[in-house]
This record gives structure tokens, sequence and C-alpha cells, in this order.
């Protein structure tokens, strides 16, 4: 089992209404996060997962913990607090790219503290922490808390996948990243997330300063661009995107994530020391697994993975 870490919200999408009226709007409301995402991704690829996350008793809240159920995602690491969802108003761009503006101040998936940290067994494989539950509080503290714990025991991921609007201090980001990656195992990130955290600098030296820590790999996602990873072992190469017919770029990045995790789990690689045997050949096998992953939820509105059977 895997273990996703983090928020659980509802994305809600604009709908122009048929009245034109600028008084009316209508909204699909999709359930997501972006750990709820991982969470969800790893079980449609065949991997058993669980999810650490506070989750609110009110409908929407309810409507979050069936999805889980009807998806199979464990419901053992949840903690219920009676406290709003969190909501995510999502305005797409021309080019597919969201843009996320929060509700989330005093709702149920901040609400974490270290008292409510599980006892993990054997069975849970690794650890995966990403978005802003890594810096808002007191979920925050308690996931760095978690990480320090369980480093070295099994494999931890992280993608920083910055969201500015629920934490607009740049600085707090930068902090908090820097103290995850001396942890992480396998780190996943896009270039947008490094041109918000380190500006003028080149990825490049960012990432290779990132695996002098513990972290064997590191993969760059660069939306129409591919993607590229830079290896502790074999240095660093690219490998370009999967031509779709583009709906929203919503998920894809988790479904990158998920699809990273799967790849090592279905290896039988999913271990600090899986990923330390891993050849470059292996390595490469994995970024293609995950760009073809990424691209089926480009062709979706929202964040609607794929399941293992479209993958081949």
């Amino acid at each position: 089992m895997y273990l996703v870490c983090g928020e659980a919200l509802f994305d809600f999408f604009s709908e122009e209404d048929a009245s034109g009226l600028a008084s009316k709007l209508n909204y699909k409301a999709i359930a997501g996060g972006s750990p709820f995402n991982v969470a969800v991704g790893l079980r449609r690829l065949g991997i058993e997962a669980g999810f650490f996350a506070g989750i609110s008793n009110d409908y929407l809240g309810r409507r979050l913990l069936q999805v889980l159920k009807d998806e199979g995602v464990s419901e053992q690491f949840l903690v219920e607090f009676v406290a709003p969802t969190t909501l995510a108003m999502v305005a797409v761009g021309a080019n597919g790219s969201p843009q996320y503006s929060f509700r989330g101040e005093g709702c149920a998936d901040r609400q974490l503290q270290v008292a409510h940290l599980p006892t993990l067994g054997d069975d849970v494989r690794g650890v995966h922490i990403g978005s802003f539950s890594l810096v808002v509080q007191p979920i925050g503290d308690t996931l760095l808390n978690l990480v320090k714990r369980e480093s070295g025991k099994r494999l931890i991921s992280l993608d920083p996948n910055v969201r500015l609007n629920p934490q607009p201090d740049i600085q707090r980001w930068r902090d908090r990243v820097a103290e995850l990656v001396q942890h992480a195992d396998l780190i996943k990130v896009s270039d947008e997330d490094l041109h918000l955290l380190y500006p003028g600098q080149a990825p490049e030296s960012v990432l290779q300063g990132w695996l002098q820590h513990r972290c064997q790999l590191v993969f760059l996602t660069r939306g129409g661009d591919g993607a590229s990873v830079f290896s502790r072992q074999h240095g660093n190469w690219s490998a370009p995107a999967v031509k779709v017919q583009m709906a929203d770029t919503v998920g894809a990045g988790d479904t990158f994530q998920a699809a990273l995790i799967a790849w090592l789990t279905e290896q039988r690689l999913d271990s600090v020391e899986g990923l330390q045997q891993l050849t470059r050949a292996q390595i490469d096998a994995m970024l293609g697994f995950a760009i073809r992953a990424a691209a089926l939820t480009c062709t979706k509105t929202g964040p609607d993975l794929p399941y293992r059977r479209q993958l081949g």
C-alpha cells in the first residue's frame, strides 16, 4: 500500500449560463485536491492506496468520502472534523492551464495535527506528500513530522505543486521545500513550480542540488514540451509529450505522479533500495509510462484520471 497525504476538496468549474445574464453562473463541481487525485489515480492504476487526510462531516465531505469508497482507497487513515470542506474555484485558460482560487481557511483538510499521525505497518511501502498541505497549518508541520519519522524506512515521494492562493508567502514555500527535499527519495516538480520558487535560476542547477541529499530521481514536467528526468546515477534526459486533443491540464501532474509510483510498484521496485537499483532503461520506461498516463487526463475536463487498462 502507498499512503498519500494532504488535502481533499471540490474543484468548481464555471460554465456560461445559456441566458447570458451576468447575474447567473453555472458550476460543475468535481472532487479533487492534488493528493486526493494521486490516491484515486493509484487505485485506478491497480495499486493499493490509503489516504491520510482531514475530511469534513458536511455534505461535500460525505461526497468526498463516498468517492474514496467507490474508488477503493483505504479509509483507515482518514480523520473526520466538524469543519467545512475546502472549495477551489477554477478558471481554465485558452491553453488548458487552470487558475485556482481557494476557499480553505479553517477547513477540515487543514486540521490534521501531530497527534493524528498514524502508526504505519510494513504493508505501507511508501508515503507521498504534496501541494498546499505542505505549507498551511497545522497540517504542514504534521506532514513534515511524518516525513522525518518515516524517511529511510519507506519510499518518500514529494510534489511541491505550488499554489500561492492558499499560501502567498513564497519564502515559506521555499523554506518548507528545502526541508522536505532532504528527506525525499523521489521528487516530481513542474517547470511552473520552479519558476515560482526560484525565478531566474536554471532548473538543472536546482534539481542537481536536490540530488545531493537522499533523492535518487527528480522528474521535471514541462506541459506540452514533455518531461525530463534527473538521475543521481544515470544523468538527465528528456522525452516529448504525447499529442492529444486537449480539454484541460487539471490533474495531469497528479496523474504523472501516480503513474511513477504505480510503475515502481508493478516492477516491485517501490522501496529505497529498489530506486537505487534502477537502470537507465527502466527509468526511461517509467518516464514514458507517466507521460502517456498524464496525456490521457488532458483529454477530459477536470481531474478524471486514467485506468490501468487504458495504458496497455
